[in-house]
């Protein structure tokens, strides 16, 4: 009876963030700018591919709850209308998609993230489980191999199973599952390295002027007219009660910053952990990798 009940108040919440448009268009521009996330197209088993831009993603045009309420959103559409829709197109069931994160523009800097990382997890794990078939890194730099080599023997033995870390940007490896029209922009450039921008605006499936983006957007904002067809659209992001982090996301996060300043004293690294040491005030930049 309490789990039916929670079960109902947490989709409760979830219907309302659907019906609640991030606006004025220019503010959710500066999230999607801020916040690299995109589809690019399908695997050939029909599987969504969402592309994140981990390295480059700055959290820091809005408040944490628009960052958070655009999260689920994009999360919710994919289950609503975008797995629904590869099911169909493909004549089977297809339940879970694959992500590439391109970590071009990683820096030390990451480590403010890292506590919304998990608190952003922990929102996956709870509402989204076993929705990535895969975890494709591509694009990333020396600090991330570092940081990798931490944080792998601490993940969950069924998490560690779906991650691949891809020579460069993970092209060849790539066009083995997808074809180059499905390829995230980060990748289809020779070598290594990305941007947020792209020279045509069709093919940086980060933008809001992607298909993508404007078919969710459109889609929320029709949600909002049909649960208040009398009522103009309000501005607002929607208070998500943030839960608190797994012990186990909170040990990770601790063991990466010390083994960082380790790493960085021992290899005269520029820059300095100074300024960016966890602790658990929430007011943070969010992303989320895992």
């Amino acid at each position: 009876m309490l789990v039916d009940c929670l079960h109902w108040r947490v989709q409760n919440e979830i219907d309302n963030i659907l019906t609640k448009p991030i606006i004025p268009t220019d503010l959710y521009r500066a999230v999607r700018n801020s916040q690299l996330i995109g589809m690019s197209g399908y695997s050939r088993e029909g599987l969504p591919v969402f592309a994140h831009g981990v390295g480059l993603s700055t959290f820091d045009k809005a408040s944490v709850h628009y960052y958070v309420q655009s999260h689920i959103q994009i999360n919710e559409y994919r289950d609503r209308i975008v797995l629904p829709t590869a099911s169909r197109k493909y004549g089977r069931p297809i339940t879970t998609c694959v992500k590439v994160l391109d970590m071009t523009g990683l820096k030390l800097s990451a480590l403010n993230q890292i506590k919304l990382m998990t608190i952003i997890s922990t929102i996956d794990d709870m509402n989204y489980p076993e929705k990535t078939n895969t975890y494709y890194i591509v694009n990333a730099p020396y600090i991330f191999s570092a940081c990798w080599k931490v944080v792998k023997p601490l993940l969950q033995e069924r998490t560690r199973k779906k991650v691949q870390v891809l020579s460069g940007n993970g092209r060849d490896e790539l066009l083995k599952i997808m074809d180059a029209a499905s390829l995230p922009h980060f990748c289809k450039r020779e070598g290594s390295g990305s941007s947020r921008h792209s020279e045509y605006a069709n093919e940086n499936c980060f933008s809001l002027d992607h298909p993508f983006h404007q078919q969710l957007y459109n889609y929320i904002k029709q949600q909002s007219l049909a649960s208040e067809p009398t009522q103009p659209i309000k501005q607002g992001s929607v208070h998500v009660d943030l839960p608190e982090p797994a012990a186990e996301g909170i040990e990770i996060a601790k063991t990466i910053e010390s083994e960082m300043q380790k790493f960085e004293n021992g290899n005269g690294l520029s820059g300095s952990l100074d300024g960016h040491k966890i602790n658990d005030n929430s007011d943070y930049r969010t992303t989320h990798c895992l």
